[in-house]
């Protein structure tokens, strides 16, 4: 199947998952056959199954910041369900924290689709490594208008929380050629409002994206130097 339909609009999660031919997809473990059931539980009325449907996008779905075939299916899943009620539910995070699921979910967007920014192709450059000589993140980079316009439905959240991780999504999503024209519109809340989060990876996100859109960064609370790439991402495909 295709990741767009005619319209250009992501099909209906449930056909999502239902119309995916996910045992012919892998993640780090191989085939994704198990992957819908477990996507399904997002939307379970139990937290406990909640929280085991995004470990399973942590990993193996995205297992040590891979983009795997079976990644971008589920990242048009997570789009689709973003706006949806049951994802308000408070979940722990892989790092412990306690937030809205939505929240979650759209950390784990800004963290696919940070792979596949134009920072990650520097990166793999220097290895001597191209990005759009691989599938998966070609499909992502495709996927990236769409995923922006779930995620900046969350832009102006009343929960904190959320409009950060939304803010944070929206950063690596906008190296997209068909987004470059919403940074401008996007500047100012990532400058007031993500450049002064308490997440410190929130706010380093807010200064690399600002500093790439051509911004100056030295008047942010604390700009970070760090190199991304000192975390141990891989140097192999997939990414």
């Amino acid at each position: 199947m295709t990741i767009t339909d005619v319209d250009g609009l992501l099909p209906d999660p449930r056909h999502l998952l239902a119309g995916t031919d996910w045992a012919s997809l892998e993640h780090g473990c191989g085939t994704a056959a198990g992957t819908p059931a477990l996507l399904a539980g997002l939307l379970a009325d139990d937290v406990g199954t909640q929280a085991r449907a995004l470990r399973h996008l942590d990993d193996p779905v995205h297992h040590q910041n891979t983009i795997y075939s079976a990644t971008v299916h589920a990242a048009a899943y997570v789009a689709k369900i973003l706006r949806d009620p049951r994802t308000g539910t408070l979940v722990a995070d892989r790092d412990g924290r306690v937030l809205p699921l939505r929240a979650a979910l759209l950390d784990w967007v800004k963290s696919v689709a940070t792979e596949v920014d134009s920072e990650a192709e520097t990166h793999m450059a220097r290895v001597g490594l191209c990005l759009d000589e691989h599938p998966a993140s070609v499909q992502i980079r495709a996927l990236r208008p769409d995923l922006f316009q779930a995620v900046s439905a969350f832009l102006h959240a009343p929960d904190l929380a959320v409009q950060e991780a939304a803010l944070a999504a929206a950063v690596p999503l906008l190296d997209a050629p068909e987004l470059i024209g919403q940074r401008a519109l996007l500047t100012p809340l990532v400058r007031d409002v993500l450049a002064s989060s308490d997440n410190r990876s929130y706010r380093f996100s807010a200064g690399r994206g600002l500093k790439s859109w051509g911004h100056e960064t030295r008047s942010l609370p604390d700009e970070q130097n760090e190199d991304l790439w000192a975390g141990g991402c891989s140097s192999e495909p997939p990414f």
